[in-house]
């Protein structure tokens, strides 16, 4: 079972449905507040994906590292799959939370910017055989969505709603989510480097 990351995925997927499904209730928002709970610990795993990514990549570089690079490729691949998945989540939470979607809210229009840029430059750099490519771009995308991030003013969306509760419940219950939404990453990154190593071992095709 250890050598099979897409069945540790779909366990980890029941696992972190389960887990959601029994987080505690919140005074305004009851028990809608769990999908609130679960788009909060996906999108911070999506960002220590990107920011693990632009790691490995630096020190793929510095230390020329082709091991590494390859890895900072898998971990920027996670990160983009659970950014964009990240997107439909936080419409269910709008929906559930402020009862519509407010599509104009400035971390949501962030959020589909760098979701489209970062599928074109997954793409892009897939088509280059040396993860070297991928080690520089997971580099440059890590460090400007953080930092665009950091510049991004919130209108409906409160500033770190879990952390700044009051009720230690919440927050030890969202720690734990969090912590099975970063062991699913390192699945979903052991998947993605597994097709990589495979691919790379394949021999080449040569007419005859």
């Amino acid at each position: 079972m250890s050598k099979s990351p897409v069945l540790w995925c779909a366990l980890l997927l029941l696992a972190t449905g389960l887990f959601t499904l029994s987080g505690p209730v919140e005074k305004t928002l009851g028990a809608n507040a769990r999908i609130v709970y679960l788009h909060g610990a996906w999108v911070w795993t999506a960002l220590a994906a990107f920011l693990a990514a632009a790691v490995l990549g630096g020190l793929g570089i510095l230390l020329r590292r082709t091991t590494l690079q390859r890895w900072s490729r898998a971990v920027g691949r996670t990160g983009l799959v659970f950014w964009i998945t990240y997107l439909p989540i936080s419409m269910w939470a709008m929906q559930t939370s402020w009862n519509g979607l407010f599509l104009s809210e400035p971390r949501w229009r962030l959020a589909v910017i760098f979701a489209t840029a970062g599928l074109l430059l997954q793409i892009g750099v897939s088509l280059l055989e040396k993860p070297f490519w991928a080690a520089i771009a997971n580099g440059f995308f890590g460090i400007t969505l953080l930092l665009a991030l950091s510049q991004t003013q919130n209108v409906m969306h409160p500033p770190s709603p879990i952390l700044n509760s009051e009720a230690a419940r919440i927050q030890i219950f969202f720690m734990g989510l969090l912590a099975l939404t970063l062991i699913l990453a390192w699945q979903v990154t052991r998947w993605w480097y597994t097709l990589e190593s495979t691919a790379a071992r394949m021999p080449e095709y040569e007419p005859g």
